[in-house]
């Protein structure tokens, strides 16, 4: 007799299903935003800012994309108390994907500012524009134009990676599989619904940078 399917339980676990969706979303959208505005302020000291700042902010980017998200989660959950910076599951989750994509939008941001024509900032100072006036009014919108299919994506690979927040007891949508799965044993069909929801989060999730790409740049619209 082969294996039969049983889904009876996500009516029991639903709640628990909806909490940790909601979780995750919350994740994603807080580390979303700060962690690119984090980016665009790094990007901007690297390509345009003050000489003395950019060598802790290049270490900055660096020892994150060069180390685990599961590394740099445990460090901030479980290494900065020692220190006595004491935070939540929730707190220290957001605080590592902010962390994280703060560095990598950083080099997505910074490739945008290099590839801008040199005649923008050369029309900046023809105005009397400080460098960060001609960063902000001239060249930050162009840049974003160009790098936001690829900010996009990265963000999506963040919130798909939010998946490890689960290992400090953060209760997402994979600390509700895993909770489900240890208590119902259908260890198959419970990953089955969790890989179907992560699909229809990343899929909603690019149609919704998809849309404020468009609200943001217009001009961009097809």
């Amino acid at each position: 007799m082969g294996y039969q399917f049983e889904f009876g339980w996500i009516v029991e676990y639903l709640p628990l299903i909806v909490s940790g969706i909601a979780t995750t979303i919350q994740l994603i959208a807080v580390g979303a935003v700060a962690g690119i505005l984090l980016g665009i302020a790094c990007a901007w000291v690297r390509a345009l800012g003050p000489v003395w700042l950019r060598p802790p902010v290049v270490a900055y980017v660096e020892l994150i994309r060069n180390t685990p998200f599961l590394i740099q989660l445990f460090f901030i959950f479980f290494g900065l108390p020692s220190l006595g910076v004491q935070m939540s599951e929730l707190q220290a989750a957001n605080l590592a994907m902010i962390v994280n994509l703060g560095a990598y939008s950083c080099e997505i941001v910074r490739a945008g500012i290099q590839a801008t024509p040199r005649g923008q900032f050369e029309a900046g100072a023809s105005l009397a524009m400080s460098p960060f006036e001609t960063f902000r009014h001239v060249v930050l919108i162009p840049a974003l134009q160009r790098i936001w299919p690829a900010l996009s994506s990265q963000v999506v690979i963040v919130m798909l990676g939010s998946a490890v927040v689960s290992q400090i007891a953060a209760e997402d949508l994979t600390f509700a599989a895993n909770y489900i799965q240890s208590r119902n044993f259908r260890a198959f069909e419970t990953y089955i619904v969790a890989t179907i929801l992560y699909l229809a989060l990343s899929i909603l999730l690019r149609q919704a940078l998809r849309g404020v790409g468009l609200l943001l740049f217009p001009r961009r619209a097809p």
